[in-house]
């Protein structure tokens, strides 16, 4: 019985693109009790003329398996340039505004209320190029990409020592990429540019 239902798991769990070593990681990690838990409801996450993060599910909290951040963009502004994870699937849902996310040269938006599913490999980046605000839900698979997010935003700042666009910070952020597995490509900040004169952004 417990081979049949170790086979059956393996081929679900294939079927939704998992390579093999990822289902044999979610196997192993499933096995052991995830603890209830209670995340208490919260103001808005404010996006102060800019960007923030704010961390909700961390990694840790369900045995490695998940975990998510809010994200809050202010009006006609551009996320960073276009990358791709070696190993990790993200899932948005769009709580406030419009999202828009390239996906490969593909645009597309994401309204209140939609989902839109970003597996790994896949060159991607997201902006709002609304006049309005937004505000959305990010779900991590298979890494704590938390910790990377949370890093960038409120720990490598001008305030702690790491200047925009000082070399400090820009040997920082490159450990990181390395660390998560980050994928960046020799024309992304020139495509960045260019969305950001497409699309009026800042």
């Amino acid at each position: 019985m417990e081979r049949r239902n170790f086979l059956q798991s393996t081929a679900l769990l294939s079927l939704i693109g998992l390579p093999f070593s990822s289902v044999l990681t979610y196997l192993e990690k499933s096995n052991e009790p995830i603890k209830p838990f209670l995340l208490p409801n919260q103001a808005p996450l404010a996006h102060n003329n800019g960007m923030d993060i704010r961390v909700w599910v961390r990694n840790e909290a369900t045995n490695g398996l998940f975990s998510s951040v809010e994200c809050a963009v202010a009006p006609k502004l551009m996320g960073p340039a276009p990358h791709a994870h070696k190993e990790l699937d993200e899932l948005m849902y769009v709580l406030e505004g419009t999202a828009s996310v390239l996906m490969g040269d593909e645009v597309v938006e994401i309204h209140a209320g939609g989902w839109h599913m970003r597996p790994r490999m896949i060159k991607h980046t997201f902006f709002n190029a609304a006049d309005q605000p937004l505000r959305f839900i990010d779900m991590y698979f298979n890494q704590p990409f938390e910790e990377y997010l949370e890093a960038i935003f409120h720990q490598l700042t001008p305030e702690n020592g790491y200047p925009t666009g000082s070399e400090k910070k820009g040997i920082e952020i490159k450990k990181l990429s390395e660390k998560f597995g980050l994928i960046r490509f020799d024309n992304a900040d020139a495509q960045k540019k260019q969305i950001m004169k497409d699309y009026g952004l800042r």
